[in-house]
């Protein structure tokens, strides 16, 4: 009997060569990943370069747009502020507007703030409005509104002459007060609004009691009627604390209540109508009752120079 040589197969042989195609397997792993790594690396690198190459550009530009603007603007001598031209419809005189907005001639036009400028004026009681421009190559202009005083305000009881009080102020419509260094011929005519010691009473602020609103309010709503040239208000009285106590040029006396002023306006109209059909001169009026309203009529100038005759 012929017998083959076979050559026998290790019994571990297989695991050899699983174990053997692992490792290879690991080391194809470590190879792709620390390629992976420096790919990675070298891309961030080259966005870096290129992040700090944008910002070392972006600075050039600035610090060269900072010397040419430095250069050809703010060391330029074609670029002295030489005029200030102000221009006012009020009382301000133009040594105090340039004092408030610490402006001066001589500077660089451009390291003049102009919003800074305006807020300083602003800050003026008198002033409304202002406009701030810069025209170049050295010029600067300036436009203020002034507030429009309607009334003096004063916490005494009574004044003889508001020009001459330390304690009496200008109002506008808006309840801002303000104390005129030049007093204009036209406010000594002003209506007075005396008695307001609820509050204190100092340039700039705006007053905020009940009392001197109905006393502004009354003001505005008399003046827009065609009652202005037959009720002109001259003395308003809000000591009281509960209604208004008003007279007018023809010394007639009103009491007004804070609440309805038009509606109280309206009803003083028609008295005064009735005082026109029947050439009589109202003395008082008590617009605090809503029916019945008292009422009392003075004597005729015609009568009074008869009985003197």
């Amino acid at each position: 009997m012929k017998v083959k040589n076979q050559r026998l197969r290790p019994k571990n042989e297989r695991v050899s060569n699983t174990r053997q195609r692992r490792q290879q397997h690991l080391l194809d792993v470590r190879v792709r990943s620390h390629k992976a790594t420096r790919h990675r690396n070298r891309r961030v690198l080259v966005l870096l370069s290129k992040i700090v190459l944008v910002l070392l550009l972006g600075l050039g530009v600035f610090l060269g747009v900072r010397y040419g603007a430095k250069r050809f603007f703010f060391e330029n001598p074609d670029y002295q502020l030489s005029q200030i031209e102000i221009q006012t419809d009020g009382t301000l005189q133009r040594d105090q507007v340039l004092k408030s907005a610490d402006l001066r001639e001589g500077g660089n036009i451009f390291n003049v703030n102009l919003a800074q400028v305006r807020d300083r004026l602003q800050q003026l009681p008198q002033v409304d409005e202002v406009q701030v421009t810069r025209k170049l190559p050295g010029e600067i202009d300036i436009r203020i509104v002034e507030r429009k005083p309607i009334a003096w305000i004063t916490s005494d009881k009574q004044i003889s002459d508001p020009f001459a009080s330390e304690v009496a102020f200008l109002v506008d419509a808006r309840g801002v007060l303000m104390k005129e260094k030049k007093l204009l011929p036209e406010y000594l005519g002003l209506p007075l609004i005396t008695g307001c010691t609820s509050e204190s009473l100092e340039p700039g602020k705006i007053v905020g009691s009940f009392e001197a609103k109905a006393a502004l309010d009354l003001l505005r709503l008399s003046t827009a009627s065609f009652m202005q040239t037959r009720f002109q208000i001259r003395e308003i009285d809000v000591s009281k604390g509960y209604c208004l106590l008003v007279s007018d040029k023809n010394h007639t006396r009103v009491t007004f209540g804070f609440d309805n002023l038009d509606t109280q306006l309206q009803r003083l109209e028609q008295f005064l109508v009735y005082a026109d059909d029947s050439k009589r001169e109202l003395a008082t009026v008590n617009l605090l009752v809503q029916r019945n309203i008292p009422v009392t009529f003075g004597r005729n100038a015609v009568d009074v120079i008869n009985d003197t005759l």
